[in-house]
């Protein structure tokens, strides 16, 4: 451990002097973004969501409920991520645990944050929630269990820093049992949704699990690169291995979601399904179709998935470089799956006079700022990560 850290402590220094300012500067910045977020939400909090947000009785998730999903499922991947070396201890994982669980609490963090502006009466869930619990609700079992994730992955971390790491494996593993029974559960909540075709059926809860997994993956390497760059410190042989470990699994991870794609598209259109094979046009021929096509299928799979093959998953920047694409490209598929899903109206096969095809939504301002205060305050939890916690590093970097 000692030689370990006389290779990479003395890099601290760039965190002194100008850089420090920078350091502090950023922090500062995405923090006062976030602010603006906040009194965005709070504004609609104050003036009803009907009148400032974008949603409508017809399509009532928009942007929001997206970011939510957007982050509900990356924290969850940093979770099962992580818990590949520190719960399950595969020893090519373990130089990663201690910044992926943080990770997973940022992400978690934010996505709370955003659902906040988004549910108009938060307080209203965390009172009734406990007072008047409906245990055949979908819902309601995702805010428990989602509670009960957050707790132990707090714990977990608690315990890291303090070296207990068999414990912490212990508060890991139900973390792990939490987050996936909290994330199929979420996954459940559209899939049980029978009047939505594209949503409907088993196939959703699997489909959240596996992409959560594609999701940690590509957190996992760039904010892993990030975090490295901004401290100006080198890594480790053994961080180095950890992260091509995790690219490979990336790869496999791109794979899958293509096949699962590929084949909901095919019985879509293939068994003209009304309701889901519209919604499947509208994202490959549609209105939607340059968000799928560019934003989804290019940023989110098929790039990242090139690049992690054509450096055989050695070259670290390129494939941090790879990862944020496929973060952009994440976020656009979360929001095609909310907002496809609900713009096909009911009853359209009909031909009822006066229903549109394809019912409008767009964002608005406040729909934006809102979501975007979840990536700023993110963005100041992973920075205040980095300096009070010295970088995440462990006798395993």
């Amino acid at each position: 451990m000692q030689n370990i850290l006389t290779k990479v402590l003395p890099q601290e220094g760039g965190l002194e002097g100008s850089t420090s300012r920078a350091y502090n500067g950023v922090i500062i910045f995405l923090g006062a973004f976030t602010l603006i977020g906040v009194a965005f939400g709070l504004h609609a909090m104050i003036v009803g969501f009907h009148q400032v947000y974008g949603v409508t009785r017809e399509v009532p998730w928009g942007l929001a409920l997206a970011g939510y999903v957007f982050f509900v499922v990356t924290s969850t991947g940093l979770c099962l991520i992580s818990s590949i070396g520190h719960v399950f201890g595969f020893q090519a994982f373990k130089p990663i645990a201690k910044r992926s669980v943080y990770l997973a609490i940022a992400t978690i963090v934010a996505g709370f944050l955003v659902i906040a502006f988004e549910i108009e009466n938060p307080w209203r869930m965390a009172v009734y929630n406990i007072t008047s619990p409906n245990l055949l609700s979908s819902i309601w079992w995702m805010g428990t269990l989602y509670g009960a994730y957050l707790f132990f992955m707090l714990i977990e971390f608690a315990l890291l820093q303090v070296n207990r790491h068999r414990i912490a494996g212990m508060f890991g593993l139900l973390g792990v049992i939490a987050g996936v029974a909290a994330h199929s559960n979420l996954g459940a909540v559209f899939g049980l949704l029978s009047a939505r075709e594209f949503w409907h059926g088993p196939f959703m809860p699997i489909y959240f699990i596996t992409s959560a997994m594609m999701s940690g993956c590509a957190a996992v390497i760039f904010f892993h690169w990030l975090g490295y760059k901004i401290n100006g410190w080198k890594m480790s042989e053994e961080l180095e291995h950890s992260l091509r470990c995790v690219a490979k699994l990336g790869a496999l991870m791109y794979v899958v979601i293509m096949f699962f794609t590929t084949w909901k598209f095919i019985s879509g259109v293939y068994g003209q399904i009304p309701g889901k094979y519209e919604a499947i046009m509208a994202l490959v021929s549609g209105p939607y179709s340059m968000k799928f096509w560019i934003g989804e299928v290019a940023m989110g799979l098929v790039i990242p998935f090139i690049i992690i093959l054509a450096v055989r998953a050695r070259n670290l920047t390129a494939m941090a470089f790879g990862s944020l694409l496929s973060i952009i490209g994440i976020f656009v598929m979360r929001y095609n799956l909310v907002v496809v899903g609900l713009v096909i109206p009911g009853y359209h096969e009909f031909g009822i006079v006066g229903l549109p095809h394809i019912l409008p939504y767009t964002p608005t301002l406040h729909e934006w700022m809102v979501t975007l205060a979840g990536f700023s305050f993110c963005g100041v939890l992973f920075m205040l990560g980095e300096r009070l916690f010295r970088g995440h590093l462990s006798e395993d970097h």
